[in-house]
């Protein structure tokens, strides 16, 4: 049987600012928008190892780890786009409710969506990062062929292409990774 004071840490523990202060960060969200091969993963998962080579914790959310499972029910029409932003966003609150950086790498290509997924986790926690990489760039690197499948008709509904993507108008910052370094960039986002 537990007693009083050993409830009260219990209860205490599942508070978001004493989690922080324990772990000795305020827990964030960056979360990376642009186009499919614009380096939003790359620059995630780069940030991610720096924040934990300083001690914090930080997990990244990928858009193509959650289409491969949390989100495999989901389509890629304009509903479903929003839906998955919706998950990511519940997931980054989540996760930085237990004192954990989240860095979301997703294109989610609609401002409604993202504003509605920003306050979802808390505009003081989030940082709008857009990776503006140009269209030109994200199709030669194409890393994945979507583009190439989507200019041979071979895949609809590619953001970009022939899906809409609406840039952020006010992001903290943006990222072209087309003309910056990945360890450069990673010292922008750690300042954003």
């Amino acid at each position: 049987m537990q007693t009083e004071d050993q409830l009260q840490r219990g209860v205490e523990s599942q508070n978001p600012l004493l989690r922080n202060s324990m772990n000795q960060h305020i827990a964030r969200t960056w979360w990376l928008t642009g186009l499919s091969g614009a380096g939003k993963t790359v620059l995630a998962r780069a940030l991610a190892n720096t924040l934990r080579s300083r001690g914090e914790s930080a997990c990244v959310i990928d858009g193509d780890e959650l289409r491969a499972g949390l989100c495999l029910d989901l389509g890629f029409d304009a509903a479903s786009r929003v839906e998955n932003v919706r998950r990511a966003a519940h997931m980054a609150r989540l996760i930085n409710d237990n004192g954990v950086h989240a860095v979301v790498a997703l294109i989610s290509p609609a401002a409604a969506a993202r504003a509605q997924a920003y306050a979802t986790i808390g505009m003081e926690s989030c940082r709008e990062i857009h990776v503006s990489t140009p269209l030109a760039v994200c199709e030669q690197r194409d890393p994945k062929g979507l583009y190439a499948r989507a200019r041979a008709a071979q895949l609809t509904q590619m953001t970009g292409v022939q899906a809409p993507y609406e840039p952020p108008e006010h992001p903290v910052l943006r990222i072209d990774t087309s003309v910056i370094t990945v360890p450069a960039a990673v010292l922008q986002l750690l300042n954003a």
